[in-house]
């Protein structure tokens, strides 16, 4: 295994895996430049540096756990739950029963019901709940029936997160982001970041869903939507058509919507799995490994270490290099087969040999952790790098982490943040994304609006945007609740203004002209108030 360091170039290109993921539609390019002034050596880290919790995303337990585990207090029962929802106390049945409230406002525009919302969800908070004190937050921080605070706004995010919620915490963490208090920020992003890679797969690289900028600046971007309508769409149809008249490889696409939620869908892991072992009965080779993820998993099944490892070995022998990752992973923890760290390095070296991100990563975790190898983290981050130039978003974990510690790569708090927002932004709370764009698709704008502007708080440039666009694409028609019911044309121009000056900041370019052309303003009567 050649040493991934020798072809590097000064200065090093990272392009993020954002603009590399084909299937980000909308993505903005990210360049990170290190020189090799980054790439000095440090000082000796004591093992908790190398060896602390989040260091367990990859080698760590692969257990599948669903979104509500890692994302508490969300909205998902509003969207998802095929059950009627069951609540365990008091202030959690006001919590869920305003936002219930507060969606059906945000349909039909009556005050009256975001008014009973906001009282429920006050009388949650004053019980300590902290996902009701998360909503509030919300609430007081874009002046919906209450005015406009940022002080409430702030002191109800930071006593939700301290309560553990996910989504307060991201946006606490974006707000110290835009203050640059990145002391403050990165500890955040970070356990966020942790999070999120959690849900990622083992073997494949996790395509990024990320939000569909739903306009291309003056107007709809019916290219983009068409292509979202999950069941609906008629590309969707036709594939699933060929799949049932027995195209292996058809069968293997739907599997694979299904299972990672793409186009348009909800994620379905039992059609996931009925899809991929029709697709293998024809011998359809990417299929077997995504069987042996499932298993490895347990995503919709029992887990079943001993099947995980049989799927892959079958996937490796046709070729695919990428299913040496679950094999080597395997190894490194003795799941299903006899613990080998030798073994491991060989399998995640020929992945990586064979042009495999995963294999460059998992072999940068066993130098930086010293897993049957002397730790080296300078080598770690020249595999971490290599991995990062192909789009492997763990690998931007990692270099986040080590611009942290200052481990193998020189302390950096500003890149640390911003690399560790970027994979935060993967984890659960993205569904956001997806019930705002099913909103939209059905006509019910002012759910959309909501639900991105939720999304919005959280620092999500995409949703910034659309949240602003649907505001003056639909005037009075996008339901935006003010201070005292239906906003009125300042407070939705002012709501707009701020949006559009956010996604500015971030890099959004379009409206550039029209954010700076209303700067003195916002900052005159707006952000004196957040």
């Amino acid at each position: 295994m050649r040493d991934p360091g020798r072809s590097l170039l000064v200065p090093l290109l990272l392009l993020l895996l954002l603009s590399l993921n084909p299937l980000s539609l909308t993505a903005r390019p990210f360049f990170l430049i290190l020189s090799q002034d980054d790439l000095k050596d440090v000082a000796a880290a004591s093992p908790d540096k190398l060896l602390g919790s989040a260091d367990g995303d990859e080698f760590g337990d692969s257990e599948f756990r669903p979104e509500e585990e890692l994302d508490p207090g969300s909205w998902r029962p509003m969207f998802e739950s095929a059950e009627p929802l069951t609540v365990g106390s008091e202030p959690e049945e006001l919590y869920y029963s305003g936002v219930s409230k507060m969606m059906a406002a945000a349909s039909s525009g009556e005050g009256r019901l975001m008014e009973e919302a906001m009282a429920e969800f006050e009388a949650s908070a004053a019980a300590g709940y902290a996902h009701a004190q998360s909503a509030l937050g919300f609430l007081y921080g874009t002046g919906q029936m209450r005015e406009r605070s940022k002080g409430k706004a702030f002191l109800y995010r930071h006593f939700a997160a301290e309560g553990g919620n996910m989504q307060s915490k991201m946006a606490l963490a974006y707000s110290y982001m835009r203050q640059d208090m990145y002391e403050k920020a990165v500890k955040l992003y970070a356990e966020l970041a942790e999070v999120a890679v959690k849900s990622l797969l083992i073997t494949k690289d996790s395509p990024f869903r990320e939000p569909i900028r739903i306009h291309n600046g003056a107007e709809e971007n019916k290219e983009a939507l068409r292509k979202s309508r999950g069941e609906d769409d008629e590309d969707f149809q036709i594939l699933e058509y060929h799949a049932q008249k027995g195209n292996a490889i058809a069968m293997y696409k739907v599997g694979l919507f299904y299972y990672l939620g793409l186009r348009g869908l909800r994620p379905d892991h039992t059609k996931a799995l009925s899809w991929f072992l029709k697709a293998v009965e024809k011998g359809e080779p990417r299929s077997m490994e995504l069987l042996g993820e499932i298993y490895a998993r347990g995503a919709g099944v029992e887990r079943n270490y001993t099947k995980a490892f049989e799927w892959l070995k079958l996937a490796s022998r046709q070729q695919l290099y990428s299913a040496y990752i679950g094999m080597g992973y395997l190894h490194v923890k003795g799941y299903g087969v006899e613990k080998n760290y030798t073994k491991a390095k060989e399998y995640f070296e020929r992945a990586a040999d064979n042009e495999e991100a995963g294999g460059h990563y998992n072999l940068g975790v066993m130098y930086l952790k010293g897993i049957g190898v002397k730790r080296d983290a300078k080598l770690a981050c020249k595999y971490f790098i290599a991995a990062a130039n192909a789009g492997q978003p763990k690998a931007f974990y990692r270099l986040a982490k080590m611009f942290h510690t200052g481990v193998g790569l020189k302390k950096n708090l500003a890149m640390a943040t911003t690399l560790y927002k970027l994979v935060a932004e993967r984890g659960p709370w993205g569904s956001l994304s997806r019930w705002a764009l099913e909103s939209y698709l059905k006509g019910d704008v002012g759910k959309a609006f909501l639900l991105y502007s939720r999304m919005a708080e959280l620092g999500y440039e995409v949703a910034q945007t659309n949240a602003a666009w649907i505001l003056d694409k639909y005037g009075e028609r996008s339901v935006c609740i003010g201070e005292a019911g239906f906003c009125t044309d300042a407070e939705r121009h002012q709501r707009s203004r701020y949006l559009w000056w956010e996604a500015s900041e971030q890099g959004y370019e379009d409206f550039d002209s029209k954010v700076e052309s209303d700067k003195c303003e916002n900052e005159g009567n707006y952000m004196a108030q957040r």
